[in-house]
């Protein structure tokens, strides 16, 4: 699959906030995949690395326009009106990032990624804006788990259940702060890229 017709079709797409948390979600997806191979924590069957920051850099191309209301179960639809297509396994993936509007639950590594990262982008960006740098450079990892666990006020859009289930026995079984320590470093890596 060529990336750069993926990222073309995702930017035109999106509103610019939507598409850097797409950027972000795909780079958390690209460190958790690096993260569970150093580890052996992958299923011959796991998908690869590639697939994994796809369904991250994909997961919300129907959250826009016509499609909005029905998001995230226009996906290919929305790739379709730029002459573009993904495989079931990848759909798969970007279906499980919201179970309770599409019916499918998360069952592999890459699936429990996407639904536990996708509202850790947004509390970690949100964290970065009350630096006064506004850089992720400056971002903490105590000072992320810190809001998650104990300031439930603080961006109180993010869905803290969900990325709790991080420590899910049966999907990803990472401590929370491994976990929001792999993708915050993630997103650092392509800080300049969202403007952060």
């Amino acid at each position: 699959m060529d990336r750069q017709k993926y990222f073309d079709a995702v930017k035109k797409q999106l509103e610019p906030n939507i598409f850097n948390h797409s950027l972000a979600l795909e780079a958390c997806m690209g460190g958790l995949y690096d993260y569970f191979k150093s580890i052996n924590g992958l299923t011959n069957d796991e998908l690869t690395k590639e697939e994994w920051m796809f369904a991250g850099l994909l997961h919300d191309i129907d959250f826009s326009g016509n499609f909005k209301e029905l998001h995230p179960n226009k996906t290919k639809e929305a790739l379709a009106l730029h002459g573009l297509e993904i495989s079931d396994a990848v759909h798969n993936i970007i279906k499980a990032h919201a179970p309770s509007h599409t019916n499918y639950k998360p069952k592999s590594k890459a699936e429990w990624s996407i639904f536990c990262a996708d509202s850790l982008t947004g509390l970690i960006i949100a964290v970065a804006f009350v630096y006064p740098s506004r850089k992720l450079a400056d971002v903490k990892l105590s000072s992320v788990v810190k809001r998650l666990l104990k300031e439930p006020r603080f961006a109180a859009g993010t869905r803290r259940e969900e990325i709790k289930m991080c420590v899910n026995p049966d999907g990803l079984n990472l401590p929370i702060e491994k976990f929001i320590e792999i993708c915050l470093e993630s997103m650092k890596k392509i800080a300049s890229q969202i403007g952060l």
